[in-house]
């Protein structure tokens, strides 16, 4: 388990820097233009962006350390289940249990020693037993575990939507930037979203008792893979009438491909096989960015005598593959080592050749993508 985390560990820290050159050249940036605030708003977003993955990484932390000694205490039922042939990601069911164990973090701390205890009787058993303390080094990983789960700061199943305010709060159409995520209970992926929207109501949004509260059960009960942004966004459009959604975004962080631990068919498959001799480079990570702006905004009758605001939502049809996802714009990366993009450059497999890639260098730095 402590290569599978660590191929993660290697994995998140380049994310950040692959969101914020996802879209140069020739495809859009991952930040949409200066209507939206330029360059602050593009760091808002990577900033935003940068603490999902760090709470993912803290979250995988977390679970390694609860796996440790799986397989080395031989009385533990428990073990690590991974999705191995579609996401490479830990299954939804260890991210709720997770949530679980957090619900009772308080009552498993007091009922077990502190870690200088615990210390303290495994040199006491090193040196009288002459032995591994096995059962003691599980005490230890379990409560370094729940400890980690106490520090808070993970990603969960769900992470409910938040407010940023993007313009001045007295404005006549105040701009906010919404985000949440959750881990997609169907693919067992970590996916983020990103929601502009425009307010012609009288009361901020995070301050309205009334509409706040709907927002975001909405925004959750909303967050499915299978739902097309278009689907969300005009959902939401016709929910509530005085908040317009100008750009929803959304981020799926995966599948992870490894031969060592994924089962996953196809050429990647074939490729990470023909390198896994060496560990460093038996892996490759998709990274697909979702993106709807609203093109314009018209107004349309509700009721016999009043109308209300809606947004007409920008599908190139010059780009099929975005049209028929019901998105503005469809980006496709994969984050892999040196080895295996040599082997997909020489076998240049069909499915790939619109896919952007991101190539981790032998020193550990990111080479731009290609």
């Amino acid at each position: 388990m402590r290569r599978y985390f660590g191929k993660f560990s290697r994995i998140i820290r380049h994310l950040r820097e692959i969101a914020g050159q996802t879209g140069q050249g020739s495809q859009a940036s991952l930040v949409d233009d200066a209507k939206y605030g330029g360059s602050e708003f593009a760091r808002i977003q990577l900033d935003l962006i940068e603490n999902y993955l760090q709470r993912l990484a803290k979250t995988f932390t977390a679970l390694s350390l609860k796996h440790l000694m799986s397989g080395r205490v031989s009385s533990l039922p428990l073990t690590l289940t991974i999705d191995r042939s579609e996401s490479g990601f830990p299954v939804f069911q260890e991210i709720m249990t997770m949530a679980n164990d957090l619900v009772q973090v308080d009552r498993h701390l007091a009922n077990q020693p502190d870690q200088a205890r615990l210390k303290e009787a495994m040199i006491a058993a090193i040196l009288s037993e002459r032995a591994r303390p096995t059962s003691l080094q599980y005490a230890m990983s379990q409560r370094i575990y729940y400890e980690t789960l106490k520090s808070r700061g993970l990603f969960f199943a769900q992470n409910h939507p938040q407010f940023l305010l993007l313009s001045d709060a007295k404005a006549q159409r105040r701009r906010y930037l919404l985000h949440w995520a959750v881990y997609d209970s169907a693919l067992s992926l970590p996916v983020i979203y990103l929601l502009v929207v425009e307010d012609t109501g009288h009361v901020i949004l995070n301050e309205d008792q009334m509409r706040w509260p709907q927002v975001q059960s909405h925004l959750m009960a909303q967050s499915l893979s299978s739902l097309k942004l278009l689907t969300i966004a005009r959902g939401f459009d016709v929910d509530f009438d005085n908040l317009h959604p100008k750009l929803l975004r959304r981020i799926h962080v995966g599948p992870m491909y490894s031969h060592a631990f994924t089962e996953q068919t196809g050429p990647l498959r074939e490729i990470l096989a023909e390198v896994s001799r060496t560990e460093e480079s038996d892996w490759a990570l998709a990274w697909t960015i979702e993106t709807l702006v609203s093109a314009r905004s018209e107004r349309v009758p509700a009721g016999l005598l009043s109308t209300v605001e809606r947004e007409i939502f920008d599908l190139d049809q010059y780009q099929p593959a975005a049209a028929e996802a019901g998105v503005t714009r469809l980006e496709r990366s994969l984050v892999l080592p040196v080895l295996p993009y040599q082997v997909l450059v020489d076998r240049d497999p069909p499915g790939f050749r619109d896919v952007r890639k991101y190539v981790v260098g032998e020193d550990g730095s990111l080479l731009t993508g290609f």
